[in-house]
């Protein structure tokens, strides 16, 4: 298979992480024989630094031009300490969001076997975790009119949504659970929010259409609590684009580190890919950095395209790194191994499975059903 790849590496450990998923592609290239084309583009601060814009128009046009898109991290200190700031790295990836029209978030949450112990929360609490968030992206307070008074002292976020934006991504969720252990839960606040209310009566109307399908509903702070005393009770998350951001990096501590999830952006004609953590500025350069999050999000565009085989020889490197603890800092507690060190020895143990390794059997199935 051939694919254009748009590289927005974008600020902080954003570029060295991305590098090491690149790796890893370049190595599925040799052992199944694609070929894949990257083309890197600026987005967010070193954007805003070069250009004025976290999105410039060539880095959108690059976007829009190929297959999919893989991301590293945005934003800087330099920006999110300024109040007068007029322009700050985050907006370039809400409006890449939106030119492109991705308007479902997808997160799998997962513990590995290996790294069980790397949760801070019991082995019994955690151990049979594995869940998917699906978060809302294109809608909701993030999106919506923001306005502050002359006297800086009073400031307003509007938060909309409407009853095509919720249908959408419920769907997708719906079907998802499906394929899965066929159980979704709602999480909203819908004792408050009228949004919210939408988001119930639009998600109980479509739950008609998958009677196999068990459908409950939370709210945030109940699910927030829910997540930490029984997170294997989660089956498929769907909520909005807020709460599910909030819930989602509750989920890497469950995992036992924020380096270690992967993410997807998706919609109708565009599909983007990238580790949920942050740009992480105080570890810039140091080699410190996981690249895991970033490389399963790279496992994840490779299923997306159908390429299962290939996603599961990612993921199987990934799982022989964890078992030789060939990992970084924040993983085991070891200080041994870099950034590029681990992104090197994964790219390495990418190769044809021997139909001996069952993908579920580590408890890191990316789901067949994941994505599509």
């Amino acid at each position: 298979m051939q694919l254009n790849i748009a590289v927005l590496g974008g600020d902080g450990i954003g570029p060295e992480v991305v590098a090491q998923s690149i790796k890893c592609l370049r190595s599925v290239e040799e052992t199944f024989g694609h070929s894949f084309t990257f083309r890197k583009e600026l987005v967010g601060a070193a954007a805003i630094k070069a250009t004025g814009d976290p999105l410039p128009e060539r880095t959108l046009q690059t976007c829009k031009d190929s297959d999919a898109i893989l991301f590293g991290a945005i934003g800087s200190p330099e920006f999110d300490s300024d109040p007068k700031a007029k322009v700050w790295p985050e907006q370039g990836l809400l409006r890449l969001r939106k030119e492109l029209g991705l308007f479902a978030n997808i997160r799998p949450v997962k513990v590995f076997p290996t790294l069980v112990k790397q949760s801070p929360l019991a082995k019994k609490i955690v151990q049979h975790t594995d869940l998917v968030i699906y978060r809302e992206l294109s809608g909701g307070i993030y999106y919506g009119h923001k306005s502050i008074n002359e006297d800086n002292n009073s400031a307003t976020d509007t938060c909309t949504y409407t009853e095509s934006e919720i249908s959408r991504i419920t769907h997708l969720a719906f079907k998802a659970a499906k394929a899965r252990r066929k159980k979704l839960t709602l999480v909203d606040k819908a004792n408050v929010l009228e949004t919210s209310r939408l988001w119930r009566r639009t998600v109980y109307t479509i739950a008609e259409s998958y009677p196999e399908v068990t459908l409950d509903s939370l709210f945030i702070d109940n699910a927030a609590v829910q997540m930490i005393l029984n997170p294997s009770q989660f089956d498929v998350i769907l909520t909005d684009i807020m709460f599910g951001d909030i819930l989602s990096d509750q989920g890497s501590v469950i995992a036992g580190s924020i380096g270690l999830l992967p993410s997807a952006s998706v919609g109708a004609d565009y599909a983007m890919f990238e580790p949920i953590h942050g740009s992480y500025p105080d570890a810039k350069d140091k080699n410190i950095a996981n690249p895991v999050a970033s490389i399963l999000s790279t496992a994840m565009l490779l299923q997306h395209f159908k390429m299962q085989e290939e996603s599961d020889a990612v993921v199987a490197a990934v799982l022989k790194s964890f078992s030789k603890k060939i990992v970084t800092p924040d993983i085991m507690g070891s200080s041994k191994y870099g950034t590029n060190y681990v992104g090197d020895f994964i790219a390495d143990n990418i190769m044809e499975l021997d139909g001996s390794f069952k993908i579920n059997d580590e408890n890191i199935d990316l789901g067949k059903s994941t994505i599509i």
